[in-house]
């Protein structure tokens, strides 16, 4: 079992050095060792159908596991019937590229809790997912795994228990825990390698240990506000806010789980998800810690 790591997108060095197209970025994912690819339909699923088979052949050329991120417009936390059609429609439609991409994992966002307690928006959500899974059923894109995120900012639905609480829905349901969105929520407190063990502690509590172990992840440093959580994603290089990725790999190590690792740095995610790579690589190779 092994860590995978790869990206959110098309990192500035790609895009500045190599392409403008994402169906070039599989071959030079692989080139530089890196091992999946998490295609961004944030701003909604506009990829057409034939660059869409095109990326998903170049990745399977190369090797790349692939993932989808579902647009950001989907709130499962709001109970309005039209904001649920729309809802149903956008996740549909990213299960629909997914499978035109060869894709397995499609990520998932919950919505903001819009004045509502905390308790009544899970409610909701969990109403709202399980109405979106027995579509996606309907549609014929049950094969394809549902990945609820967890959030970055206060006001949205999405801590980690949250999100374990909609994937206990239905077991082929698989959390993608942002290390960086908790920190960022926590205002810095879920960071260092006891917080790490906690968490996968809880993943594995909640889940069981087969399931936990290859969770989806996104991983990058972020800026908050003591407000309102995070505030943007930043790169490695940049001081004064993490998390730590160390702490984090040294556990998986040591647990030997192989989730798959989406680094979301601004405009560094290659870099950045290689200098991840490497150092989880290093611990394999001595062999303890």
């Amino acid at each position: 079992m092994s860590v995978k790591f790869g990206v959110a997108g098309n990192s500035d060095t790609f895009t500045r050095t190599v392409s403008k197209s994402s169906v070039d970025a599989p071959g030079w994912l692989r080139s530089i060792g890196l091992d999946c690819y998490e295609y961004q339909c944030g701003k909604g699923v506009r990829v057409g159908q034939a660059t869409a088979r095109e990326l998903g052949e170049k990745a399977a050329e190369a090797g790349i596991g692939l993932s989808l991120h579902a647009p950001y417009f989907i709130s499962l936390a709001n109970p309005d019937p039209e904001m649920l059609k729309k809802t149903t429609k956008y996740v549909t439609d990213s299960c629909m590229a997914a499978q035109w991409i060869g894709a397995d994992r499609v990520v998932i966002h919950s919505g903001a809790l819009m004045k509502r307690s905390r308790e009544e928006a899970l409610a909701i959500a969990k109403a709202s997912l399980g109405h979106v899974i027995s579509v996606c059923d309907a549609m014929g894109y049950g094969h394809i795994t549902l990945c609820p995120e967890t959030m970055g900012k206060i006001n949205q639905l999405g801590d980690l228990d949250e999100v374990l609480e909609l994937c206990a829905l239905d077991e082929r349901l698989i959390p993608c825990v942002d290390f960086g969105h908790l920190y960022a929520r926590t205002l810095g407190n879920l960071n260092g390698r006891e917080a790490c063990v906690q968490m996968l502690d809880k993943l594995e509590d909640k889940l069981g240990r087969e399931r936990a172990s290859r969770f989806h992840s996104h991983f990058s440093k972020i800026q908050f506000t003591l407000k309102g959580g995070e505030d943007k994603h930043l790169c490695f290089d940049d001081p004064g806010w993490g998390p730590d990725f160390e702490p984090l790999l040294e556990e998986l190590y040591r647990r030997d789980w192989s989730p798959t690792i989406i680094c979301e740095s601004g405009g560094t995610q290659s870099e950045d998800a290689l200098t991840m790579k490497y150092y989880y690589n290093t611990l394999k190779k001595e062999g303890s810690l």
